[in-house]
C-alpha cells in the first residue's frame, strides 16, 4: 500500500508531531524492525483490525493479558455492568475485596496483596517494601529481567562480577541505581559470590522466573532453588516477578511450576499484573502477612494510589479470573501453544533454518539459534536481520508477532487450531526465503 493511501502511516506521520518517536511504549514505534506501526482499530477473538481493516492473527495479546482472547463476552458484559455503576470512586468496593480473595485463593505463597495500576507501579512498591520490612538497601537483579521503569531496576549489569550496575536510561543518577547489583541469569556461581559479599545487606532478590523481555527464557529449576536456598539463609527477601507469567504460564502462576520440582518452593513476595486486569490497567503486589503489614495505613512504609482497586479494572479482571479458572482451560491452552510452537519448529527444519522454540501454558518464544539460550549474553547472538525478516514477512501474511527479537508471545483461548495451522503455514513460508538468503 503507498504511503498517500496507508492511514497507518498518516496517523504515525500525525503521531511523530505531538508523542515523541509516535507511540506511547518504545516497542510499539518498529524502530527495531523497521517500518510503519500498526494502528490498531479494532479487535475481537484472536484478531486485531489495524487502520486499513487489514486483520492480523495477534500473538501479542496486549502483551499478555488478553488470555481469552479481544471481547470475550463475559468479561465485556462484567465491564458495561461496572460502568454503569461509575468510572472510579477514589474509596474501597466490594468489587476489590473480591479481586484480592480470588487471587490470594489461586497463589498461596500470598497471605495479603495490594492492587495498584501498573506492573512498574507494583515492582517499584515491592522494592520499597522489601526494603522498609528488612531495613535494608541493597537489590539483587538478573540482565535481560525487566521489572518496570522505575530508577532503581533500570540498570545493566556492572564490569566484573557481582558487582553494580550502571544505569540504563538518562535521567537517572548514580547514587539512585548504588545498592542495585545486577547478576547474569542462571549463573549459580556468581549469584553465591553476590550473597557471600553482600548478603546481610541485600533486602531482596528479584527475579522472573521466565524472563520474557530477552524473549523466553526460562531459570532452571537448581538455579531457582539456589535462589530460595540464600536469601532464607541470609534473610533476604525472595520476589517473583510475575507480571507476564502470572496467570498467564499456569492457574498457580509460574511459582506454581517450580513448586512441582522443588519441595515446598514459595517466594516470599510476588508481583503480579497483565492477566489478574484482563486488559484493563491493574497490578498488584502481595506476600506474608508479616510483610505487607509493614504497609501505611498499618506501618511506614507508604504506598498510595488514586486508581488502585479501580471498580471497572476489577471487574475485567475478576471476570477474566472466573473464566480461566473453568476446568481444562489450561490443558487447552498449554496444547494449543504447543501445537504453534512445535508446528514452527518442524517447518523451520524442514527448510534448514536454525530454530528453537520453548513455553509454557500460554506463554511461547523462540530464537533463530540452534539451542535456546539460558541467558541474555546467548541471547544476543541472535541476529537481528533475520528476525526483522521473519517478522515483516510474518506480518505481510496477516500474523502479528512482537517487532522486537526480545519479546515473549502469547496465544489465547481464541486462536483455534485453524490459526495455528495458518500461522504454521506463512512461517514455512518465510523460513522458505531465509534458508535462500
Amino acid at each position: 500500500m503507498t504511503t498517500a493511501t496507508d492511514k497507518n502511516q498518516q496517523l504515525f506521520e500525525r503521531a511523530l508531531k505531538v508523542i515523541p518517536g509516535g507511540v506511547n511504549s518504545p516497542v510499539r514505534a518498529f524502530k527495531a524492525v523497521g517500518g510503519t506501526p500498526r494502528f490498531v482499530q479494532r479487535a475481537q477473538g484472536a484478531y486485531f483490525w489495524d487502520a486499513n481493516g487489514q486483520r492480523y492473527t495477534d500473538y501479542i495479546g496486549s502483551w499478555g493479558p488478553m488470555i481469552l482472547g479481544h471481547g470475550h463476552p463475559a468479561v465485556v458484559d462484567a465491564v458495561q455492568k461496572a460502568l454503569l455503576e461509575g468510572f472510579s470512586f477514589g474509596a474501597p468496593t466490594e468489587r476489590e475485596v473480591e479481586l484480592a480473595e480470588e487471587i490470594l485463593s489461586l497463589v498461596p505463597s500470598m497471605e495479603m496483596l495490594r492492587l495498584v495500576s501498573s506492573g512498574t507501579e507494583a515492582a517499584m512498591s515491592t522494592i520499597r517494601l522489601a526494603r522498609g520490612a528488612t531495613g535494608r538497601n541493597k537489590i539483587i537483579k538478573f540482565e535481560g529481567c525487566y521489572h518496570g521503569h522505575a530508577d532503581a531496576l533500570l540498570v545493566k549489569a556492572g564490569s566484573g562480577l557481582a558487582t553494580f550496575g550502571s544505569a540504563t536510561s538518562a535521567g537517572v543518577p548514580p547514587e539512585v541505581v548504588q545498592h542495585t547489583l545486577v547478576l547474569e541469569y542462571n549463573h549459580i556461581a556468581q549469584l553465591e559470590e553476590a550473597f557471600a559479599l553482600h548478603g546481610k545487606d541485600i533486602a531482596c532478590l528479584m527475579i522472573e522466573p521466565i524472563a520474557g523481555n530477552m524473549n523466553f527464557v526460562r531459570a532452571s529449576v537448581p538455579f531457582m532453588q539456589r535462589c530460595r536456598e540464600l536469601c532464607t539463609q541470609y534473610g533476604a527477601l525472595l520476589v517473583l516477578d510475575e507480571v507476564m507469567t502470572g496467570f498467564r504460564v499456569a492457574l498457580g502462576s509460574a511459582q506454581s511450576v517450580y513448586a512441582k520440582a522443588i519441595p515446598g518452593f514459595a517466594p516470599d513476595m510476588t508481583v503480579l499484573g497483565k492477566v489478574i486486569g484482563g486488559g484493563m490497567p491493574l497490578a498488584a503486589f502481595g506476600g506474608s502477612r508479616a510483610v505487607m503489614e509493614h504497609l501505611a495505613p498499618m506501618g511506614a512504609v507508604y504506598q498510595a494510589g488514586t486508581l488502585s482497586g479501580n471498580p471497572v479494572a476489577t471487574a475485567c479482571g475478576l471476570a477474566t479470573l472466573r473464566e480461566i479458572r473453568k476446568p481444562g482451560f489450561y490443558e487447552a491452552l498449554a496444547q494449543s501453544t504447543q501445537s504453534l510452537v512445535s508446528g514452527l519448529q518442524a517447518a523451520a527444519d524442514a527448510e534448514g533454518v536454525a530454530f528453537c522454540s520453548d513455553s509454557e501454558g500460554g506463554m511461547f518464544g523462540f530464537f533463530l539459534l540452534d539451542q535456546l539460550p539460558q541467558n541474555y549474553p546467548q541471547v544476543m547472538k541472535t541476529s537481528s536481520p533475520r528476525f526483522n525478516q521473519l517478522f515483516h514477512g510474518l506480518l505481510d501474511r496477516g500474523v502479528y508477532i512482537a517487532p522486537a527479537l526480545y519479546e515473549a508471545g502469547f496465544v489465547s483461548s481464541a486462536h483455534t487450531a485453524e490459526d495455528i495451522a495458518a500461522t504454521i503455514e506463512a512461517a514455512r513460508a518465510v523460513f522458505k526465503e531465509l534458508s535462500k538468503a
